[in-house]
């Protein structure tokens, strides 16, 4: 179980970015953080993994305080995949590997090539592990940074807009193996997403943020018309089509 506990931010020189946010996501569930632009999202994944430090609270993995442990420590635990995937010349069997660096000690083992072998025939890349990453199209390269973080054997995976470069295969194809990563290992995924249908196909949870304030948190059931109206200002009410669920936006 993972437990943000009145967790704030503020960038040097700037107002408030997060105010006490808190909030709990159980083990094999896949959390939504939405809100507009600019409300403290990406920055709040970045505070679950020593990318930002927070100006208070607490992340609780299992009773203990990531902010606590050692970079390594919480490199273990915690794998982070951004929006932006280096436009580098290194292999995908080499960018995948790196995902085994925080249990290094002199060099790689044989139980490092089985996990990144096996994270990388998981997602589909095995075929590909000779090419180059600048290579690859911008869906394949998302599945080797997945991989990547995969051979890292996470407890929690943090997703910054995956999708966001994708067209719209691939992003149902990396949404797809997220939650079913998180779902079939048990695992802790968050996601910030902008897609309100992505979030509602593929995601368990959901946090709302306002003003760097946890406005909502729950199922699908808090994003209403009132919600929809109050954070994103516009008049939409979530309905079911063919058993999905979507976002209809009233003109």
């Amino acid at each position: 179980m993972m437990e943000v506990k009145n967790v704030s931010y503020r960038y040097k020189g700037g107002p408030d970015v997060l105010k006490n946010v808190s909030f709990t996501v159980e083990e094999g569930q896949f959390l939504a953080i939405l809100g507009n632009n600019g409300v403290g999202k990406s920055t709040l994944l970045k505070c679950f993994n020593h990318i930002l430090k927070p100006d208070g609270g607490e992340v609780l993995l299992n009773g203990e305080d990531l902010l606590k442990q050692h970079t390594r420590q919480v490199a273990k635990q915690v794998a982070f995949v951004s929006q932006g995937v280096p436009d580098t010349q290194m292999t995908v069997h080499d960018v995948v590997m790196l995902g085994r660096r925080p249990y290094m000690k002199w060099g790689f083992t044989e139980e490092d090539h089985h996990i990144v072998h096996d994270a990388m025939h998981r997602l589909d890349v095995e075929d590909m592990r000779g090419r180059f990453l600048n290579q690859l199209s911008g869906g394949e390269k998302q599945k080797v940074m997945l991989s990547r973080a995969l051979a890292q054997q996470p407890k929690v995976l943090l997703l910054d807009e995956p999708t966001s470069a994708l067209d719209i295969q691939n992003q149902y194809g990396v949404l797809k193996m997220v939650r079913s990563i998180c779902h079939e290992d048990n695992r802790i995924a968050v996601v910030v997403i902008h897609d309100l249908n992505l979030a509602l196909r593929f995601c368990d949870r959901f946090l709302l943020l306002k003003d760097g304030e946890v406005y909502r948190y729950g199922d699908r059931s808090i994003l209403d018309f009132v919600a929809l109206q109050e954070v994103y200002g516009v008049h939409a009410k979530v309905v079911e089509v063919e058993g999905r669920h979507m976002v209809l936006v009233e003109e």
